[in-house]
């Protein structure tokens, strides 16, 4: 009997998928949002969370562990040093998908994947107070009658 699998093959052979993920992780770990399809998302969201349970044991095998995967230095540095002190608490669920429009060029369904504890609103910034418009404007009156003094 035909049993399915989990897993999303993502239009690649086994070690070209093996790749796609450990490189989306990789970025995912470094700039903490990316922006990718849906399915790499949830594909994505699968692996990370894993890394991210291992690293919390905090040891040397699971360090060496997660770089047979990941293989990049800064990535790993990154995750033991910053991304575990903040998520040391939590019991899962370190990753949010957040579904974006369809992108122009094929109508591939897009989302957002980002680490949960690094989600910042974007800040505020004050609007600028309107110049006057005799500065504004070059030829204004104004503008030459101020300089005239």
């Amino acid at each position: 009997m035909r049993k399915v699998k989990s897993a999303r093959k993502l239009g690649r052979t086994a070690s070209h998928r093996k790749a796609t993920l450990a490189n989306l992780s990789t970025q995912l770990l470094l700039h903490k949002r990316i922006e990718t399809t849906e399915a790499k998302a949830k594909e994505t969201r699968k692996y990370v969370e894993k890394i991210i349970t291992k690293a919390r044991k905090g040891t040397v095998h699971a360090q060496r562990i997660i770089f047979r995967s990941i293989r990049d230095k800064a990535a790993v540095r990154e995750l033991f040093e910053d991304i575990v002190g903040r998520v040391g608490d939590r019991n899962g669920g370190y990753t949010r998908i957040i579904k974006l429009a369809s992108r122009y060029g094929d109508a591939a369904k897009m989302a957002v994947i980002e680490l949960v504890d690094y989600a910042e609103m974007p800040a505020e910034t004050p609007k600028a107070a309107k110049t006057d418009r005799s500065r504004r404007v070059r030829g204004s009156k104004k503008a030459q009658a101020g300089a005239a003094e």
